[in-house]
């Protein structure tokens, strides 16, 4: 996959870390389960440092929930490695006369470890027994939720899990808490929010996946699982690096890495998620070298499920740095083990890694052959946006090596794909929306008073204070010195506040408050950081077409219903490193950094097509909705004049005014400009129609998509 790609699916791996199941994905079952190989010395003391820092539980839980649960985190945490061994330990458990209230709960993480070593039949056995227990209905299940997800039904996984946690978590706290009431089963309630965190993120609810992420790290804070809580922080750097918040990821991996220290599988996994917040930078060294100390570190700890699951990460990376090579050896070192335990998941992306490499070295039938395998293996997978990015690449990767038609159908069938997830997802995107924007709005609105009216106490806090002073100094000098400096301190923590509310309402004013995407003062400092002398990238402007008909006839609530929907195809026809801009009204604009000038023609049409082929579902009804789009490469071919970035929008405005006024539905983009100095283009810009019928400008176009006539 690509770097963003790459990016994206050790994101959604990273999700299944949590609470000690491994790297990244889920188990499958149709090979035999394999034999126990003795556990490494390093993979036992890690567990046992997990197991010695959940002994320092707070004291809302008794000693002996206490010691039990440090065992069942320790098993749960072999278990990913060592099945047999953990298995073994936790059928030790069950015949102690001292764990019988808990029997339950060492049940279900007997189950869990089951299903890690592919043996699913034994797993729904144990959730089909807890289901007879009275209160086990929320653990069994808990259980087979945990089944759909290792055998790739990550929503489906959700939606058991949510129904669970609906049981479960009554007595555990919903935010930030010092300590574990009597009666929270945190662990369970852990997995529940982890496997409906992997669901919002695979329905890319990831407002929701972030909450929910924010919930877990709560719950293990409050358990001193120090083990989770860096998963959790990994994950949450990743979500923050998505959102454009460097510092806040890179304070979230510092947190993270602190606490690792001295758990070698805790390390290693901070590394796999360096490696990921490299590769959404787009610093395919940086991940890279990530990706192999984390190697170095798994392999220290003897964990073969670790090593084979950096392997592939590994593959995908040599994939996609022109090493072709090195990931087929790579994926192949890892496949046996995926075998092995029966990792379906593991697999398929193991296969789908080497089938691209494999087209990136030619060997045509042996990629068939893989493709074919990854095919049966996404069979009954609802997770749309994985076998679409799959199709991607592999079309990505024909197109490299001149094979046109191979290329042409599959980026038919991902399109197809597309349609039919973003047809599926409307209405779910919609409500979405509406429930993010209402919940945050209002909470935001009440932070903001909270804070300001702290602030303000603060302030008056502090004048009296000053007064204070003023009459300590006509008493005693001594105190008043001490006052001073008290009032001091308090008006640099009141200035330290003012300027944290500051960011946060800056930050706020840079997004749209309809879409969610960036503004024009989001984009102006952007281009203040990146563009200040020459403008380099490319520009799309889009409009949409006559939507002032929209509202009109349909009313302003149709056309907010349009706004949010283009935005949303608008974002998902374009790359993750691009930025999309609401530049106004119906205009959006796209910001295409890294862009070949031979790739933009087929971004524009892929906007085109996404935003024109499916009818727009509104309050008043179904529209049919096109856009207009001009663009262009800078600098302008083929002097590649230096041009303001201001200069550049307007060229890509100008390319858009001719979109418009030859009929609309079509994108219009710059080849060539024949200018050889500044002062030329100024006179061109001047007259930009004169030059295009002198063919002084040369124009590319694009049609949209056939609508359907009216009548």
């Amino acid at each position: 996959m690509t770097g963003r790609r790459l990016g994206s699916r050790l994101a959604r791996a990273a999700l299944m870390l949590a609470g000690g199941v491994g790297l990244s994905l889920n188990t499958d079952g149709a090979f035999a389960k394999p034999a126990a190989p003795a556990a490494t010395s390093a993979v036992v003391a890690a567990a046992a440092r997990a197991a010695s820092s959940a002994q320092g539980a707070p004291a809302a839980l008794t000693p002996a929930d206490r010691a039990l649960d440090a065992q069942l985190g320790q098993f749960d945490r072999l278990g990913f490695n060592e099945p047999v061994q953990a298995i073994q330990g936790l059928r030790a458990l069950l015949a102690e006369p001292d764990h019988a209230s808990r029997r339950m709960h060492i049940e279900y993480t007997l189950g869990r470890v089951e299903a890690d070593s592919g043996d699913m039949d034994e797993a729904r056995r144990i959730a089909a027994q807890l289901e007879t227990r009275p209160g086990g209905r929320a653990l069994a299940r808990l259980l087979l939720a945990e089944v759909q997800d290792r055998r790739g039904q990550p929503v489906k996984a959700g939606e058991l899990a949510q129904l669970a946690l609906d049981d479960l978590s009554p007595a555990c706290p919903t935010g930030t808490s010092a300590s574990l009431p009597p009666g929270c089963a945190w662990r369970p309630t852990y997995h529940a929010l982890r496997l409906i965190a992997r669901a919002q993120s695979a329905l890319a609810q990831h407002a929701f996946a972030e909450n929910t992420l924010r919930r877990s790290l709560a719950l293990a804070q409050a358990a001193q699982d120090h083990y989770v809580s860096v998963q959790v922080m990994g994950q949450l750097a990743l979500a923050s690096q998505t959102r454009d918040e460097p510092a806040i990821a890179q304070q979230w991996l510092a947190q993270a890495s602190q606490l690792a220290q001295g758990d070698v599988l805790a390390m290693e996994r901070t590394r796999v998620y360096e490696s990921m917040i490299a590769s959404r930078r787009g610093d395919h060294k940086a991940q890279q070298l990530a990706l192999e100390d984390a190697l170095r570190l798994a392999q220290q700890a003897g964990a073969r499920r670790e090593m084979a699951l950096l392997q592939n990460n590994l593959a995908d990376s040599y994939m996609h740095s022109d090493q072709p090579a090195q990931a087929v050896k790579m994926a192949r070192l890892a496949l046996p083990v995926a075998l092995a335990f029966d990792d379906h998941s593991m697999e398929r992306t193991l296969r789908h890694n080497l089938s691209v490499a494999l087209v990136l070295q030619r060997q045509f039938e042996p990629a068939r052959r893989e493709i074919a395998r990854v095919v049966e293996l996404a069979e009954g997978d609802n997770d749309q946006v994985r076998r679409s990015l799959q199709l991607r690449e592999l079309g990505e990767a024909y197109a490299k090596v001149g094979q046109w038609r191979e290329s042409l159908r599959l980026y038919h069938m991902e399109r197809a794909l597309s349609a039919e997830t973003a047809q599926r997802n409307r209405e779910s995107s919609l409500q979405q929306l509406r429930l993010k924007y209402d919940s945050e709005a209002k909470q935001r609105d009440l932070e903001l008073l909270r804070r300001d009216q702290a602030l303000k106490d603060q302030e008056l806090g502090n004048r009296r204070l000053a007064q204070y002073v003023g009459i300590g100094l006509a008493a005693l000098l001594g105190l008043s010195l001490i006052l001073m400096g008290v009032m001091l301190a308090r008006v640099r923590d009141a200035n330290r506040k003012l300027k944290a509310n500051q960011s946060l309402l800056r930050a706020q004013s840079e997004r749209d408050p309809l879409t969610d995407l960036a503004n024009r003062r989001h984009f102006l400092a952007v281009m203040d950081r990146h563009a200040k002398d020459m403008f380099t990238g490319a520009l799309l402007m889009i409009d949409i077409d006559h939507f002032k008909h929209v509202n009109d006839r349909h009313g302003h609530a149709a056309g907010d219903a349009v706004i949010v929907e283009v935005s949303r195809r608008i974002t998902q026809a374009v790359r993750q490193e691009d930025l999309v801009v609401r530049w106004g009204g119906e205009e959006f604009l796209v910001f295409a950094r890294n862009v070949a000038p031979d790739q933009l023609q087929l971004l524009a049409e892929r906007i085109l097509f996404t935003l024109g082929e499916q009818p727009v579902q509104t309050p008043a009804g179904a529209l049919q909705v096109t856009c207009s789009i001009g663009f262009a490469h800078f600098p302008l071919p083929p002097a590649q004049l230096a041009l303001h970035w201001e200069q550049a929008v307007n060229w890509a405005d100008m390319a858009l005014y001719t979109a418009k006024s030859q009929g609309r539905n079509r994108a219009r983009g710059i080849v060539t400009v024949a200018a050889g100095d500044a002062q030329t283009l100024i006179q061109i810009e001047a007259d930009f129609d004169a030059a295009c019928s002198s063919e002084r400008v040369q124009l590319q176009t694009i049609l949209g998509p056939v609508q359907p006539e009216t009548a």
